[in-house]
């Protein structure tokens, strides 16, 4: 039996609202709510006076590199990174080597999640090895505990499986098709995106329509096979048009950004350099106001990271020999707090929504993402809005640092978190 825990002194804060009150944890889950210090004595104490007591975050876009690539992150360091992030449920992407597409793979990755602060969940491939050729065997992966599936890092750019993964997609519960979508021989060779910043470099370009492309003949394939259809890391404004369009037509579509897509344009590629550069890339002006649109009106139902580590090693050549990838877990509540909620342009519920509860939903993540309610879960971030603190790419807990925060200043950081009723990172330290 684990020790109770009282968390004291806070405002609790999630989709019934904001009321200040103490909280009584016990077995993994709240045994009761009640007013401050009404719980004095009962067991250890977490403080969060002057503080946000929330839904702890979820996010369903992460490269552990585990298995294959644990140089740059493996499942231990990229959880604590997240523990730290106020996160408390991950979703891994099974672009690892070799690929996460079987269940004996998804059996191994699941156990070493078991053993650090945060949950980590995996998807699996959508076609066998990721290579676009056969679709792997849905019915033993979702047997296996997966919930989602992406051939992520890759496009699925043949129609015809394409069909056949969205129609599994409805024949097993909560199961969901997820696609990095661009179209594979218009990227072809691109670094970053097709535009002035890309000329003026000298770099072959990564065009927008190469999303919109695949958006577009994804939301007709679900439109088709009735399947359920989600976009990764959307990143441009047309394509998310034509998401705001499959929900008015009452199709099963959904779709995720990045706070590095929603803050970042392609002129800070030259400012960050290979720390810039990712897949799909970082757009213009114009996209980013157009997902600050989708996100502001729901058409986007969730921020996630993309938090793909590279070692420093890796990240020290030239844009065109680097891989894409921005580390993120870590620091997204505070980035998307500080350049949303503490600026005005986004009420905390709706952060809430977009960071624990909506990817929650999408990824079918039942313990996480629920009311802060006597009975449920505790998977619970205690958020102080007020504290800054400046990101430093050495000082995150990745074994990467390739961060496109470097000495940013935010408003907001996690001071504790508590995941199935432990505390995992007490006064912003692993426990």
């Amino acid at each position: 039996m684990s020790e109770e825990l009282v968390v004291s002194g806070g405002s609790l804060l999630d989709l019934l609202g904001e009321r200040p009150a103490d909280l009584l944890i016990s077995d993994g889950r709240i045994t009761d709510i009640d007013e401050h210090g009404a719980f004095a004595g009962r067991g250890l104490e977490v403080d969060a006076s002057d503080a946000l007591v929330m839904p702890g975050f979820v996010d369903i876009q992460v490269h552990f590199r585990t298995p294959g690539g644990e140089e740059s992150e493996d499942i231990s360091s990229g959880a604590a990174g997240a523990a730290l992030g106020g996160v408390t449920a991950c979703l891994m992407m099974p672009n690892t080597v070799p690929t996460i597409d079987n269940p004996v793979l998804v059996a191994e990755v699941l156990a070493l999640g078991r053993q650090t602060p945060c949950d980590v969940y995996t998807s699996a491939a959508v076609t066998v090895d990721r290579a676009g050729e056969r679709l792997v065997d849905f019915a033993s992966l979702y047997e296996a505990g997966v919930r989602v599936f992406t051939d992520d890092g890759t496009v699925v750019d043949s129609a015809d499986l394409m069909r056949g993964a969205l129609e599994a997609s409805s024949l097993f519960p909560d199961v969901v098709i997820s696609q990095h979508a661009e179209h594979s021989e218009m990227v072809e060779g691109g670094i970053i995106n097709e535009g002035e910043v890309a000329e003026r470099l000298g770099l072959k370009g990564r065009p927008p329509e190469a999303e919109t492309v695949i958006v577009e003949r994804d939301i007709d394939l679900a439109r088709e096979t009735g399947g359920r259809y989600h976009v990764l890391h959307i990143s441009t404004a047309s394509a998310s048009s034509l998401v705001r369009d499959a929900k008015t037509a009452g199709l099963r579509v959904t779709a995720e950004v990045t706070p590095q897509h929603l803050i970042l344009t392609e002129e800070d590629v030259e400012r960050l350099g290979t720390s810039g550069k990712m897949n799909p890339p970082l757009r213009t002006i114009n996209d980013v106001r157009g997902l600050r649109t989708a996100l502001f009106d729901g058409t986007i139902d969730a921020i996630a990271t993309d938090h793909a580590p590279h070692s420093p090693l890796s990240k020290s050549v030239g844009l065109a020999e680097a891989p894409p990838g921005m580390l993120g877990v870590e620091t997204m509540a505070s980035v998307v707090w500080d350049e949303f909620v503490a600026r005005g342009l986004m009420t905390p519920q709706r952060f809430i929504t977009l960071l624990s509860v909506a990817p929650a939903a999408i990824a079918g993540i039942a313990t996480h993402g629920t009311s802060l309610s006597v009975g449920k879960p505790a998977n619970i971030v205690v958020f102080d809005p007020r504290e800054r603190w400046v990101i430093e790419a050495d000082g995150l807990q990745s074994k990467s640092t390739n961060t496109p925060w470097p000495q940013k200043e935010v408003h907001g950081r996690v001071r504790h978190t508590i995941c199935n009723g432990a505390l995992v990172v007490h006064d912003a330290t692993l426990v």
